[in-house]
C-alpha cells in the first residue's frame, strides 16, 4: 500500500486517498505501541543470568531487526503522505484554474451580449452592473493570483511534469487578459454612450426651455396700463437675461459634440439637432429683443398717456376759471387778478415743458413705427389743441387786464 504509485487522478480520489492513507497511519502508530512493547518483554530474556532460553544476540538482533523495518515503514508513511499531499496540491491547482477559466469565459458571453443601452436611464443601469461586475473582476484577480502562486511552487518542486502547469498557467493568463481587454472596451462603450445619451437629454432640456422662453418672449400682452406694462418689463428682463446666461451653452454644443466617440457624432440626426438648437436660440433672442423694444414702447405710450391726463387735468381746470372770470373794473381787483396771472404764468411754464416732452416722446414713437401710432396722434393733437386753447384763453384775459388797467391808469392821472 505504501510503495503505490497511485497518486489520483483528480482531486476527489486525491481526497479518497489520503483519507484511507489516514486510515494506513492510524494502524502503523498502533502496531508502534505494540512493537515497542513487544521489543521490550524480549529485550529481558536478553538480560537473563544463568539459564537463557535463546542466544541473547539472536534476541538482539531481532528487535533490531524488527524496530527496522517499522523504521522504514514509517519513512515510507511519510514519503507517500508528502506525495499524496504534493498531488492533492496539484489537483487543486487544476481545479482552481478550471473554476477560473470557466468563470472568464462566463463573463466573455455575458460582455459580449451586453448591449449599450436605448437612453440615459438604461446606460446608468447597465454603468452601474458593469461596476459590480469590475468588483467581481477585482476579487476573481486576487483569487487567480493566489491560484498561480500555488502553480509556481508546484513548478519549483518538480515534484510533477511541468509541462502540463505551465500550460494551463499560460492559456488562463491568455484568457483573463482578452477578459480584461473585452471589459475595457465594454467600458469605454458605455462611458460614449452615457456620454451621447447624456448629451442628448442635456439638449433635449434646452430645446424644452427655449421653447418655453419663445412663448414667453412672443407674448402678445404688453399691459393695460404703466403698472402692468412696467412689471411685464421686468419679468421680461429677468428672461433676457437667462437667455444671455444659456449662449455659452449653446455655444459649447458643436465642442461637446465633438468629444462624443466618432459613431455618435457622426450621426446625421445628432447633428440636425444641433443646428436646430443654434436656430431655435437665435429665434427666441431676436423675439426677445423685439418684445424689450415694444414693452417699452408701451411703458412709453402709457407713460405719455399718463402725462396728457395730467396735462389735461390741469387744462381743464384752468379752462373753466378763465371761462368763469370776469375782468374787474375795480383798480385794487386788477391788481389782484393780475398777481394771479403771474403765478399762472408760472404753471403755463412748468406744464408747457410736460407738454414739449410729450411731443418729442410722440414723435419717437412715430418715428419707430409703433402700432399705435394713429391713436397717439390723436391723443397729441387733442392736447395740443386744448393748450393752444388755453393760451388764447390766457392771451385774451391778460389783453382785457391790460386795457381795463390803462383805462384806470389813465383816470388816476387826470
Amino acid at each position: 500500500l505504501l510503495v503505490s504509485k497511485d497518486l489520483g487522478k483528480h482531486l476527489l480520489e486525491v481526497e479518497d486517498l489520503l483519507q484511507k492513507h489516514g486510515l494506513l497511519e492510524a494502524d502503523i502508530s498502533a502496531q508502534t505501541e505494540r512493537v515497542q512493547a513487544l521489543n521490550a518483554a524480549a529485550l529481558k530474556f536478553s538480560e537473563l543470568e544463568g539459564y537463557q532460553p535463546c542466544d541473547p544476540q539472536i534476541i538482539c538482533n531481532r528487535v533490531n531487526h524488527v524496530q527496522t523495518c517499522l523504521e522504514e515503514l514509517e519513512e515510507l508513511a511519510a514519503k507517500r503522505r508528502k506525495e499524496l499531499e504534493d498531488s492533492r496540491q496539484l489537483w487543486t491547482f487544476f481545479q482552481e484554474m478550471e473554476e477560473a477559466e470557466a468563470w472568464i469565459r462566463e463573463k466573455e458571453k455575458i460582455l459580449a451580449a451586453k448591449s449599450c443601452g436605448r437612453d440615459l436611464s438604461s446606460v446608468l443601469t447597465l454603468t452601474n452592473k458593469h461596476k459590480t461586475m469590475l468588483g467581481e473582476l477585482g476579487n476573481r484577480r486576487a483569487l487567480l493570483h493566489q491560484t498561480m502562486k500555488k502553480g509556481e511552487k508546484i513548478l519549483a518542486k518538480k515534484s510533477f511534469s511541468s509541462a502540463g502547469v505551465q500550460e494551463k498557467m499560460r492559456e488562463v493568463c491568455l484568457l483573463w487578459k482578452k477578459l480584461e481587454e473585452v471589459t475595457g472596451l465594454h467600458q469605454q462603450r458605455l462611458e460614449d454612450a452615457l456620454s451621447f445619451f447624456q448629451f442628448s437629454a442635456d439638449t433635449d432640456d434646452l430645446v424644452a426651455w427655449l421653447q418655453d422662453a419663445y412663448r414667453i418672449a412672443s407674448s402678445d400682452d404688453f399691459g393695460h396700463d404703466e403698472h402692468s406694462s412696467r412689471a411685464l418689463l421686468r419679468k421680461h428682463r429677468a428672461v433676457v437675461e437667462q437667455v444671455e446666461k444659456h449662449r455659452a451653452t449653446v455655444l459649447s454644443l458643436r465642442q461637446q459634440l465633438a468629444l462624443l466617440a466618432p459613431d455618435h457624432r457622426q450621426g446625421v440626426d445628432v447633428q440636425i439637432r444641433v443646428v436646430e438648437v443654434e436656430q431655435l436660440y437665435g429665434e427666441v433672442a431676436e423675439v426677445a429683443v423685439l418684445r424689450t423694444q415694444w414693452l417699452q414702447d408701451a411703458l412709453a405710450v402709457y407713460r405719455m398717456f399718463g402725462e396728457v391726463h395730467a396735462c389735461e387735468v390741469w387744462v381743464d381746470e384752468k379752462e373753466q376759471w378763465l371761462q368763469r372770470m370776469e375782468v374787474p373794473e375795480e383798480l385794487d381787483e386788477v391788481e389782484v387778478v393780475q398777481h394771479r396771472f403771474e403765478s399762472l404764468d408760472q404753471e403755463m411754464n412748468s406744464v408747457m415743458g410736460r407738454i414739449l416732452d410729450v411731443n418729442q416722446v410722440v414723435q419717437q414713437l412715430l418715428d419707430a413705427g409703433h402700432p399705435s401710432s394713429d391713436e397717439v396722434r390723436s391723443c397729441q393733437d387733442h392736447l395740443n389743441s386744448r393748450w393752444n386753447r388755453v393760451v388764447e384763453l390766457v392771451e385774451s384775459k391778460k389783453s382785457q387786464l391790460s386795457s381795463v388797467l390803462k383805462i384806470q391808469n389813465f383816470l388816476l392821472e387826470c
